[in-house]
């Protein structure tokens, strides 16, 4: 089963979503990755939603990813005597570790390592930044601050310091916890959230261990500014919109979006666009034309997949949004605009023997007569390398390895299947011949081209490019 389309959905499980029947729907209506997020849900709701995708994924006929989204630390103020107090712009309080609820004047923030990072004159963002405020003086027990904007304080909401690292490491106890579950269920894909520094991706990725592949959140501004070290421990990466939008500009939000996209396309590392991509289809059947915009826009700009959030983990069209989304993605692409901005930039990163051979094979691919390409990959390395190319025929990846083909479930042009280690050159044309043609990529007297490697199943050893005719 074989969407016409390039750029892969992921869409997010929840109440809206899980059961069964559920999720085989939206498999059949092209979701090509699901996610579990695990800042809801108990490890049993993941435990049944992840059987429900694997029993889906066989009656799709198509490797499906599952992507365990790890919820990182959460920052938060403490409690209010009143619940709540009413503020303004100018009005002077005091955030401390003293754990008395708290009232005008003070408030707890019971995170000494945000103490250890403030300086006067940073900001501090509370409640997905509806209030502003301006740090007057920090010790390490307290810091007097001053309200920007803003209207009002309440209990627990959570605070983001964007002007600074904060000491403090992504992976949470809860998050550790949740992270061996996950890889004990047999996730395909781990998202890290609340990523700073390099180190952070490096940590997930010694506890991982090759169990999973490994994705960064980039949503903090310090990430973006070490953004080409967090990518060399990363797999994958993610352009968190909606944390990124409260710790910088709004303005600013696009332009970091390219940057990733940018970045993860140079280094052959997918990337997904996620929040508020359909917002409004959480309870309504259709989206606003500002959304379609925005969903064809990520497309034009090469993203590898989109992400739905609660519009299908807890809304009330989870099925129409896919459904939207996947009409939206394929009328762009049927766009010549979009055929040529996909070929205006490549790579150009031919620093081994495999990036050339690549290079040619997306080139040989434009000839009129190919009906598709098909790339035999062990771990995936060389089916990334020729996504990253952006060619515009199918892209047949066979693999003997089911993780791998489900991990490379959320890359772009990608068609993974599980396929055979060839054992002699005659056989490999063979094979991918019959698979091109059983998977529909192909009729007879069309021309495929192959990729492969010699010796077989040698991981990034492609080094044979070859011709043959479907029939």
């Amino acid at each position: 089963m074989n969407r016409a389309r390039h750029t892969r959905i992921v869409a997010t499980l929840g109440p809206a979503s899980r059961s069964p029947e559920q999720v085989l729907a939206l498999a059949e209506a092209g979701v090509d990755v699901f996610r579990l997020n695990f800042s809801h849900g108990s490890h049993e709701d993941h435990a049944h939603a992840l059987t429900a995708v694997r029993n889906a994924e066989t009656v799709v006929g198509r490797p499906l990813g599952i992507l365990a989204d790890l919820q990182g630390p959460k920052l938060r103020l403490g409690a209010f005597a009143e619940g709540a107090i009413a503020v303004s712009a100018g009005h002077r309080m005091r955030f401390d570790l003293l754990p008395e609820a708290g009232d005008a004047t003070r408030v707890q923030m019971p995170h000494p390592e945000i103490f250890a990072a403030l300086r006067a004159g940073m900001s501090l963002l509370i409640d997905d930044g509806r209030v502003r405020l301006k740090v007057l003086d920090a010790t390490p027990d307290y810091a007097d601050v001053e309200v920007i904007s803003g209207s009002a304080l309440s209990n627990r909401k959570g605070v983001a310091v964007p002007d600074c690292i904060i000491p403090v490491s992504a992976l949470t106890p809860k998050d550790r916890e949740d992270l061996n579950f996950a890889l004990r269920l047999g996730v395909d894909w781990v998202a890290l959230s609340f990523v700073q520094k390099p180190e952070d991706m490096a940590e997930l990725r010694r506890i991982v261990d090759g169990r999973a592949a490994c994705l960064a959140k980039i949503e903090k501004p310090q990430a973006l500014q070490s953004l080409e070290a967090i990518l060399d421990y990363c797999d994958g990466v993610m352009v968190a919109r909606g944390d990124l939008g409260v710790e910088m500009q709004p303005e600013d939000v696009p332009v970091a979006q390219k940057q990733i996209l940018r970045a993860a396309r140079q280094r052959g590392v997918p990337a997904i666009v996620a929040t508020q991509m359909l917002e409004s289809m959480t309870t309504a059947p259709a989206p606003t034309r500002a959304e379609a915009s925005d969903v064809a826009n990520a497309v034009y700009e090469g993203a590898d997949a989109l992400m739905l959030s609660a519009e299908t983990a807890a809304g009330d069209y989870p099925l129409e949004s896919v459904q939207i989304m996947g009409r939206i993605m394929e009328r762009v692409e049927r766009d010549p605009m979009w055929a040529g901005l996909m070929d205006a930039e490549h790579a150009g990163m031919e620093i081994e023997d495999v990036d050339a051979l690549v290079a040619a094979a997306r080139k040989a691919s434009d000839a009129a007569s190919t009906a598709c390409m098909v790339v035999y990959t062990t771990t995936g390395s060389t089916a990334r390398r020729m996504s990253r190319e952006r060619p515009l025929q199918p892209v047949l990846a066979l693999t003997p390895n089911i993780d791998t083909a489900r991990r490379l479930a959320l890359v772009w042009g990608l068609e993974p299947r599980l396929g055979r280690q060839p054992e002699s050159l005659e056989g490999l044309t063979d094979d991918a011949v019959v698979a091109a043609m059983e998977h529909g990529l192909a009729q007879s007297g069309q021309r495929i081209l192959i990729l492969a490697g010699t010796p077989f199943g040698a991981p990034g050893a492609a080094n044979l490019l070859r011709l043959a005719r479907a029939g």
